[in-house]
């Protein structure tokens, strides 16, 4: 029994030697760290259609004040009150 765990703990001493040797070999980190995002600045490249779009076409105008703070004021009014009760139409139901 005392063999079996001399053997382990002599292995497990071993492997920890190792792992720590053969990781101070890895040099991979500064290649990896060189193209850190470059995928997702691609994807992001890719969705764009245009990037001058904004020199193309003037903007138009839009709408006044008045109406956007009477649309905005509506639509907050809409969450104020809670919505009609609907009645439910059961067949054969109690």
């Amino acid at each position: 029994m005392k063999l079996d765990r001399a053997a382990f703990a002599l292995r497990s001493i071993a492997f920890a030697l190792a792992s720590g040797i053969l990781g101070g070999c890895m040099t991979s980190t500064p290649i990896w760290d060189k193209h850190f995002g470059e995928a997702a600045r691609a994807v992001a490249q890719a969705q764009i259609i245009d990037p001058n779009a904004g020199e193309h076409n003037p903007s138009r105008p839009g709408v006044d004040g008045r109406a956007a703070v009477s649309a905005v004021d509506a639509y907050n009014k809409s969450f104020e009150t809670p919505p009609p009760a609907v009645t439910q139409f059961f067949i054969g139901g109690q």
